[in-house]
């Protein structure tokens, strides 16, 4: 059975087949030279995530016009079989909290119908307010005072307040 060559061995041969070196590539690509010498040396541990794996070798199997969709399938197959690239990995350690089931839910929301049902309650609100403004009648703040609440004290002289005594005397004064 013949040797299927792996991606790594694809772009690197077909990179030689185009007679360009990393520099070139890398200059028509924008991709690191670190990262191209990583693809073709199948070194997928120099990438932090296999969506960067992933990115790299479709820009790079396209600048070398390879067949892409197949190309990336069999990526797709060889990560499959590597330990640390097998599954996406997770985007946080943290566990999540109230706040951030309540954030999720946020980004979920249609913030058009959200809009429009925070105008209707508004504009209830609104009415609300206006119809029972125009039929609120004040009442009398003095009607209904309970027994004794305005009278005078028991041994106040009359209708006049006491002088301060502490209050010097005026001149003038009866």
């Amino acid at each position: 059975m013949a040797h299927m060559p792996t991606v790594s061995e694809q772009l690197r041969l077909a990179r030689e087949a185009q007679k360009l070196d990393v520099y070139q590539v890398a200059e028509i690509t924008k991709i690191k030279t670190d990262h191209i010498r990583a693809l073709e040396a199948g070194d997928f541990d120099a990438f932090s995530a296999p969506v960067y794996i992933r990115g790299f070798v479709r820009t790079y199997a396209t600048m070398l016009k390879l067949d892409v969709p197949r190309v990336i399938a069999e990526l797709h197959e060889e990560l499959g079989r590597t330990k640390n690239f097998s599954e996406p990995p997770p985007l946080t350690t943290k566990t999540r909290s109230p706040l951030d089931w309540l954030m999720l839910q946020f980004s979920r929301l249609n913030w058009r119908i959200a809009l429009a049902g925070v105008a209707v309650l508004l504009l209830l609100a609104l009415g609300a307010a206006i119809y029972r403004n125009r039929t609120y009648q004040p009442e009398d703040p003095l009607k209904n005072l309970g027994p004794g609440l305005y009278q005078a004290a028991p041994n106040a002289p009359g209708d006049t307040l006491p002088l301060p005594t502490n209050a010097p005397a005026r001149s003038g004064a009866r």
